[in-house]
C-alpha cells in the first residue's frame, strides 16, 4: 500500500465513531496492517481487547472511505503537512501522552522535536497585567534564544502570547480546535498567516470540521502535550485554561501560574494552582528556567561532580550508552533497554550518586 492509501485508511479510521487513538492502536496490533479492519467481519473485530460489540457493528457498516478520500485530495492540494503517530516525525512530544490523535495535520515551518517548548494559555478576557507579562516573558525568550512558544489562538493571553512572539522573533504555533481551512476566530486570521512564517497551526481535527466548543476543550491536550511545560497567565475560578494545566499534569508536564491580587476575578484560577501546588509560581523567565534546569550553566560549580575513573556495572553501562545522545524520559529508557520501571530506577539512582546521570524535571535524565 502507497503512502496515500496508508493516509487515506489512517483519516477514515480516526473518523469511526468511537475509535479513538487507543482503540486504532488496539486494531493495528492485532490486524497487523490498517486495511484489514475496514474488510474483516464483526465477530473477527470482536475479539480485539476494548471492541464491543457496538463498536464493531460501526466499524463494519461505516462508511467513512469516500470522505477520507477527499480529505487526501485537500491535503494534496493545500500542501498541508501531516504525520501518524507511528511515523519519526511525528512530534516526539506528543507521541508519548496516551491520547495522542492517530494523526496531526500542519503547515508552516514547524520544528517539533527541538528546543524548549512552552505553552502560554489563559482567559480570554486578559487584562492589561497579562497581556504586559506575556510581552515581556516572550521577550526574555527572545533575548535567551531557543524557544518555541504554543498557544490556541483563542481571544484573549492566547492572541497575546502569539503577538508578543511574532513581536520578539519567537517561533509560534496555533493549536487549532478545527480544521486547517479555517481560522476560528476569523478576527485572527492576519496573525495566524504571519504565523505560517516563523512558527505554525496544528489541528487533528479534518477540514470542515464545525466550530464546536467541545472540540476546543479536545484541543488543548494537543497544547499540552506539544510542550515541555505550560504556563497560565490569567484564569477565573473555571476555564479552558485550567483544563489545560489539568492535562498538562496528567501528562507528567511541568504547569506554572502568574500570581495576582486575590480580588482579581481574573487571577483566582492562577492563585488557587499555586495555594494547591497544582502550579508552580513564575513572575519572570528565570523561575521557568530554574524550575526547568534549563538555566545556562556559566561560572557555577556543578553539584555532583564525576568521579574520576568510576567503575560501572554492565547494566549501568547500558542505560549510559542508551543515554549517550540526549537525555530520555524513563518510560524511553525502559522501552530502550526492555528493562521494568522499578530496575532502570534503581540503576538511574546509582548512577546519580556517582555523579554520572542528573534528573530533569517530568522523570527526565540526562548525562552530566
Amino acid at each position: 500500500m502507497n503512502h496515500i492509501d496508508q493516509l487515506k485508511y489512517q483519516i477514515a479510521l480516526s473518523l469511526i465513531p468511537g475509535v479513538g487513538p487507543s482503540l486504532a492502536r488496539q486494531l493495528l496490533t492485532v490486524f497487523g496492517s490498517i486495511e484489514p479492519i475496514f474488510t474483516s467481519r464483526k465477530q473477527a473485530l470482536m475479539k480485539v481487547p476494548g471492541i464491543g460489540e457496538i463498536t464493531a457493528q460501526k466499524i463494519v457498516e461505516s462508511d467513512v472511505l469516500e470522505r477520507a478520500a477527499e480529505e487526501v485530495e485537500f491535503i494534496q492540494k493545500n500542501r498541508i503537512q501531516y504525520a501518524s503517530i507511528w511515523d519519526e516525525h511525528y512530534p516526539a512530544r506528543l507521541k508519548r501522552c496516551v491520547d495522542a490523535p492517530l494523526l496531526l495535520f500542519w503547515k508552516g515551518n514547524i520544528s517539533f522535536n527541538t528546543g524548549k517548548v512552552v505553552a502560554i494559555v489563559g482567559t480570554r478576557n486578559a487584562t492589561n497585567y497579562g497581556r504586559d507579562f506575556c510581552d515581556s516573558l516572550v521577550l526574555e525568550m527572545a533575548q535567551r534564544g531557543g524557544y518555541t512558544v504554543i498557544s490556541g489562538l483563542a481571544y484573549g493571553i492566547d492572541i497575546a502570547a502569539h503577538k508578543a512572539s511574532l513581536k520578539h522573533g519567537v517561533p509560534t504555533i496555533g493549536v487549532l480546535g478545527h480544521g486547517l481551512d479555517q481560522v476560528y476566530p476569523r478576527l485572527h486570521k492576519s496573525v495566524a498567516e504571519r504565523m505560517l512564517e516563523h512558527g505554525g497551526l496544528v489541528s487533528d481535527f479534518i477540514s470542515e470540521t464545525k466550530i464546536d466548543r467541545q472540540n476546543f476543550l479536545q484541543r488543548n491536550r494537543i497544547i499540552a502535550g506539544l510542550a515541555d511545560a505550560t504556563i497560565i497567565v490569567e484564569s477565573a475560578e473555571k476555564g479552558g485554561a485550567l483544563v489545560t494545566a489539568d492535562i498538562a499534569d496528567s501528562y507528567n508536564r511541568d504547569v506554572f501560574a502568574v500570581p495576582g491580587r486575590h480580588a482579581d476575578l481574573f487571577s483566582r484560577g492562577c492563585n488557587w494552582l499555586i495555594k494547591s501546588n497544582k502550579a508552580s509560581m513564575i513572575e519572570t523567565l528565570d523561575d521557568l528556567e530554574y524550575a526547568m534546569a534549563w538555566q545556562q550553566e556559566v561560572d557555577k560549580p556543578t553539584r555532583i561532580q564525576k568521579q574520576l575513573f568510576v567503575e560501572l556495572t554492565d547494566e549501568e553501562q547500558q542505560v549510559v550508552d542508551a543515554m549517550e545522545r540526549q537525555p530520555l524520559y524513563i518510560d524511553q529508557l525502559c522501552q530502550r533497554l526492555g528493562m521494568p520501571v522499578g530496575k532502570v530506577s534503581s540503576i538511574l539512582l546509582a548512577l546519580e550518586f556517582k555523579g554520572i546521570v542528573s534528573s530533569l524535571p517530568g522523570k527526565m535524565y540526562k548525562l552530566t
